[in-house]
């Protein structure tokens, strides 16, 4: 199999856990014309015409688009180890920390990622205050869901964790560290504690420490496009 992604996007990252977890053999590709590249997406759209990360190659030549659905089938294909909970309330709960990460936690960062992109003196304060607010409601939707046993939903890995650790990388260190804004966790005891607890779990360390190293990767070549572009100005 071969999963087409890219590090800095929090999407297939959940894809990765339940590569990691399973010790599934799957030949990682990052195709161009994503985050700070210049380059077309070109051949990648006839893999995916939707043209996101991630997707799926299965050895037969079939294709998956779309994060959640890839994690679903692999779940199926390869049962175990599980990472869907048993009961049917777990699997509730991991599929809506999920859902809130996808729906109200990204969607409230798209300002400043469009933001990121622009040189510092089209930053708007308002926007980047009004985006900030609602990244903290959206993480406020994760505390009143996450659990309490050290991982989102019981006591070992699911699929949410892999939807929820690359979310507070950019919520916690990203966001602050660029805008100069202030942490949202210390707010959140209930997420503070998984985000403290779930770093100790090795896969979960590993995910973390890719997107760290693939959003400074992103943030250094979008900072020397800005300079050459300034000096050829």
């Amino acid at each position: 199999m071969k999963l087409y992604q890219t590090y800095a996007s929090p999407f297939p990252t959940r894809v990765r856990l339940l590569i990691y977890a399973k010790g599934l053999e799957v030949e990682i590709i990052e195709p161009p014309g994503f985050h700070a590249s210049t380059e077309a997406k070109g051949d990648y759209l006839q893999i995916n015409p939707i043209g996101r990360v991630p997707a799926l190659v299965l050895d037969d030549g079939r294709t998956l688009p779309e994060s959640e659905v890839i994690c679903e089938y692999l779940e199926d294909a390869y049962p175990e180890p599980a990472l869907r909970p048993a009961d049917p309330w777990g699997r509730a709960r991991m599929r809506l920390l999920s859902r809130i990460c996808d729906v109200y936690v990204v969607m409230a960062m798209v300002p400043l990622f469009n933001l990121s992109g622009r040189s510092r003196r089209h930053w708007d304060p308002a926007v980047i205050e009004a985006a900030v607010g609602k990244v903290a409601e959206a993480l406020g939707y994760l505390e009143g869901y996450i659990g309490e046993d050290g991982y989102a939903v019981g006591g070992g890995l699911t699929q949410a964790d892999g939807a929820i650790v690359p979310q507070l990388v950019l919520a916690a260190e990203w966001i602050p560290g660029l805008f100069g804004t202030p942490d949202p966790l210390p707010g959140l005891p209930k997420l503070s504690a998984y985000w403290r607890a779930v770093q100790s779990d090795p896969i979960a360390a590993r995910l973390i420490a890719e997107t760290r190293d693939a959003v400074a990767g992103v943030a250094a070549q979008a900072a020397a496009q800005a300079k050459a572009a300034a000096a050829s100005a």
